[in-house]
Formats: C-alpha cells, structure tokens, sequence
C-alpha cells in the first residue's frame, strides 16, 4: 500500500509492471491523478460484476492526462488501482477536449 498526500492507494504489483511494459504508465504515477480537481468519475458498468469498479479520467503531477481504472477497498479508504492508460478520443471528450 502507498500513501501520496494523505490517499491511500493499493496495487497488484505484477499487473504494475504489465501495465508499465503495455502503456508506460505506471500505478504510481496513475495515482497523481486522483488529485486533479477536474477530475472526472464515471461508473465502469462492463467490468462490476464481481465489485464496483470505475473509471477516473484525470490529469497526473506530469501534466499527462490518463485514463483510470479503479475500486475502493476498506470502506473505501483505500484506493485499488487495477489499470491506467493513455484516454481514447471519447474519454478526452469526457474530461473536456483536446489534451
């Protein structure tokens, strides 16, 4: 578990180092976008089966605009961040144009 300002964030450290090798974003840095003010939440419908996932689209601590998938965890103290990407063209949108 790391803590980064006060959040608490909780990853799978195998898919850390997938998701470095498939985006070159890593959970750490994905983090930094739970921080952006703008950032916007949306439900993650397709992938809740088996717990409540969602979707952050944010801007990270490197100017980056990022795409995170993500649950809560212990009461939802605990942020579980499952993947992190590049957005696609709707999820800019989504945020607020072109970044």
């Amino acid at each position: 578990m790391q803590e980064i300002n006060g959040k608490y964030f909780d990853w799978d450290n195998k898919k850390n180092l997938a998701n470095i090798e498939k985006h070159g974003v890593s959970f750490k840095m994905a983090a930094t976008s739970f921080f952006d003010p703008e950032a916007v939440t949306i439900d993650d419908d397709t992938h809740s089966q088996q717990e409540d996932r969602f979707i952050l689209i944010g801007v990270n601590k490197y100017d980056k605009l990022l795409t995170v998938c993500h649950c809560y965890r212990d009461n939802d103290n605990v942020i579980r961040i499952i993947s992190a990407r590049k957005p696609n063209q709707l999820e800019r949108e989504i945020y607020g144009g072109e970044m």
